[in-house]
């Protein structure tokens, strides 16, 4: 179970818990704690935190967002690399042969992962991912042109493999996630403080307790997929790997 599932679980049990458990004890209160004048106060704070909340829930759905959209771009971006680097070897002749063939062996290895759908291995911060695109660059560095057109090619291959490398720690960068954990525990205490208001002086009924639990589970499903999207190689809410699909299909070409 992913820590996003775990994390949206909670909110749901602490929301369900705020609201039923104050709806429950409110009859046991001391008589100048059920005062309208009390009620007034908990409504009254209860409508600051509901805006607070409503700002911040906001831009964390913006700033997932934005990191979902951004990788998203940088995996086309990268997908578009990986083909045009193709395209010059391919354009340099039989010595590029062995290069092409380590460059499509690492897209290869990446995409036939069993455990991932996403293109995680490619942009993934680990030994064996770096080592076949290292591959790929040690293959390049032993072509040596002879004639000054195979030297420009060469070099258009050299400045693509680096922008590839480049564009790959770009997106290992960003993958890790941007909303502070503090902010989603704050925003989790307003929203418990906001159900448990609601639960004060509700009445109790089967309507009441559904409306609750409606809306602690919608509300959990919204921190889930906002939390998500905020890390978009795993999860459920994943970066599509049809760009790289595309790539591959191109150098087997």
């Amino acid at each position: 179970m992913g820590l996003e599932l775990l994390v949206a679980a909670a909110v749901f049990a602490l929301l369900m818990t705020a609201s039923i458990g104050t709806m429950l004890t409110y009859s046991k209160l001391p008589v100048h704690h059920r005062q309208d004048e009390t009620n007034t106060v908990v409504r009254l704070v209860a409508n600051i935190f509901v805006v607070m909340t409503s700002l911040v829930f906001g831009l964390m759905i913006n700033s997932s967002k934005n990191t979902f959209g951004e990788i998203d771009k940088n995996v086309h971006a990268f997908a578009t690399q990986i083909i045009l680097l193709d395209r010059t070897l391919r354009t340099y002749g039989l010595e590029a042969t062995e290069t092409r063939k380590r460059l499509q062996n690492y897209v290869e290895k990446a995409l036939t992962n069993p455990a991932r759908t996403a293109p995680d291995p490619l942009v993934k911060s680990d030994r064996t991912s770096e080592f076949a695109l290292n591959a790929v660059g040690d293959s390049l560095s032993l072509i040596r042109p002879s004639d000054p057109g195979h030297i420009a090619l060469w070099n258009d291959a050299r400045q693509q493999y680096q922008r590839i490398v480049e564009q790959r720690w770009v997106i290992v960068e960003q993958s890790e996630g941007v909303i502070p954990r503090p902010l989603i525990s704050m925003l989790t205490a307003w929203l418990t403080l906001i159900f448990a208001s609601f639960g004060y002086r509700a009445p109790r009924n089967t309507i009441v307790v559904l409306m609750f639990s409606i809306s602690a589970l919608l509300i959990s499903l919204s921190i889930f997929v906002v939390l998500d999207m905020d890390i978009p190689f795993s999860g459920w809410i994943q970066i599509s790997d049809t760009p790289l699909r595309r790539a591959l299909a191109e150098l087997q070409q």
